[in-house]
């Protein structure tokens, strides 16, 4: 089993949007029994919330349905439980970090990470602020498979 965690600042957006569009992929590719896949928030601010509006209705746009899901919070118990803890940005990155006390094992990586390494610089645009939806979800869809080409599941 392959465990992925998505993480984003409030985890109302991207982390969300990250969860559901990979659990979906997963799915139509059949290889769903061999992923358990979850989404959290370096912050506090959005803890118990659901996804956010635009999130959903871009997902339903989309035709991928929406994971149920509440807002909690990354620990420190996540960095020992989970094999791929995915960040959206640089913030993101740096405050996982710090809850897990570094990253000893390596397993902490930036969404845009895995198509590229000179990709390690770009950050996911966080759509709370830049109200983008469609360029949010274009990034975390091309980081899904990524990640899903890296772990070697390619041509599903």
């Amino acid at each position: 089993m392959i465990k992925v965690l998505f993480i984003c600042h409030g985890n109302i957006c991207r982390s969300t949007m990250a969860e559901s569009v990979f659990t979906h992929m997963v799915k139509t590719r059949h290889i769903d029994h061999l992923f358990e896949i979850n989404s959290a928030a370096t912050s506090r601010e959005e803890i118990g919330n659901g996804p956010h509006y635009g999130t959903v209705n871009k997902l339903r746009e989309v035709g991928i349905p929406v994971i149920p899901h509440r807002a909690v919070q990354m620990t420190k118990a996540d960095y020992d439980y989970y094999d791929y803890l995915i960040g959206m940005d640089t913030a993101n990155i740096r405050n996982m970090q710090r809850i897990a006390g570094g990253d000893p094992d390596g397993k902490i990586y930036k969404m845009l990470s895995f198509a590229n390494p000179a990709a390690k610089a770009q950050d996911v645009a966080d759509p709370w602020y830049t109200g983008d939806f469609d360029e949010t979800y274009r990034d975390v869809t091309a980081g899904c498979e990524d990640l899903l080409r890296h772990l070697g599941f390619v041509g599903l």
